[in-house]
C-alpha cells in the first residue's frame, strides 16, 4: 500500500471515529431524556440504534488492523493508530452505557419517581454528553488543553454519583419509590463511567500529541516518552 493511500485510509478512519463519537453522544443524550421524560420511544431508539454503533466499531477496528498488516507505520502513525483504537473501544462502551440507561427506563417506568433525583440525572447527562463531545474536539484539533479540561469536567459527575445514594435513602418509606431509586443509582453509575471513558480518551489524545502518556487524575505519575520519527 502506497504511503499516500495509507494516510488517506487513516484519515477516513479518523472521520469514522468522529462519527462514532457523535453517535455515542446522541445515544447517551437520548437515553437520559427518555428516562427523565418517561419517553418509551426515545429509550427504544437507543436500544435499537446500538447495532449501528457496534457495526461502526467493528469497521474501525478491522480497518486499523488492516492498515497495520499492510504497512509499517512510523512512530507518529503508530500513536495515531493506537489512539483511534483505544478511543473506539471507549466510545463503544459509552454507547453501551446509553443502552443500559434506556433499559433501566424500561424496567422502572411504572414506578414512582423523585424530581430531585431526576434533576440530578439530567445534570449528569448534560455533563456526560458535553464530555463526549469535548473528547472528540480534543482529538479533532489535537488539543491538549481540552484533554486536561476533561478531568475538571468529570468532577461534578463524581460528586453527583457519590450523593445519589443519599437521595435514594430518603425514599426508604415507600418500597416502590425505593426500588426506582436503587435503579437510579445504577443510572448515575453508568453516567459516571461515561465520564471516566472520556477522561481516558483525553489521556490517549494527550499521548498522541506529545508522545508522553500521563494519567490526568494522578499527577504523581511520571510520563513514559515515546520514540519520535
Amino acid at each position: 500500500m502506497a504511503r499516500s493511500r495509507f494516510h488517506e485510509e487513516l484519515e477516513q478512519l479518523e472521520l469514522k471515529l468522529l462519527t462514532m463519537g457523535e453517535l455515542a453522544a446522541v445515544a447517551v443524550r437520548t437515553a437520559v431524556d427518555g428516562l427523565v421524560e418517561r419517553d418509551d420511544a426515545k429509550a427504544r431508539a437507543v436500544i435499537e440504534g446500538d447495532d449501528e454503533i457496534d457495526a461502526l466499531y467493528v469497521a474501525i477496528d478491522h480497518g486499523m488492523l488492516t492498515l497495520l498488516a499492510l504497512q509499517a507505520p512510523v512512530a507518529s502513525d503508530l500513536r495515531l493508530i493506537s489512539t483511534i483504537m483505544h478511543a473506539n473501544g471507549h466510545l463503544e462502551r459509552i454507547a453501551d452505557q446509553g443502552v443500559n440507561i434506556a433499559k433501566l427506563h424500561e424496567v422502572t417506568k411504572h414506578l414512582p419517581t423523585s424530581q430531585t433525583i431526576l434533576g440530578m440525572i439530567r445534570e449528569m447527562g448534560d455533563v456526560a454528553v458535553d464530555m463526549i463531545r469535548c473528547s472528540m474536539e480534543a482529538f479533532r484539533h489535537r488539543d491538549v488543553a481540552l484533554c486536561r479540561q476533561l478531568d475538571e469536567m468529570d468532577d461534578p459527575l463524581d460528586r453527583l454519583n457519590r450523593h445519589m445514594h443519599l437521595e435514594v435513602a430518603k425514599l426508604a418509606d415507600d418500597p416502590k419509590a425505593l426500588d426506582w431509586g436503587m435503579h437510579m443509582n445504577m443510572v448515575a453509575r453508568a453516567l459516571e463511567r461515561v465520564g471516566d471513558n472520556c477522561v481516558d480518551i483525553g489521556e490517549q489524545v494527550g499521548f498522541l500529541v506529545t508522545g508522553e502518556f500521563r494519567e490526568f487524575t494522578d499527577a504523581s505519575r511520571t510520563g513514559v516518552v515515546a520514540d519520535e520519527d
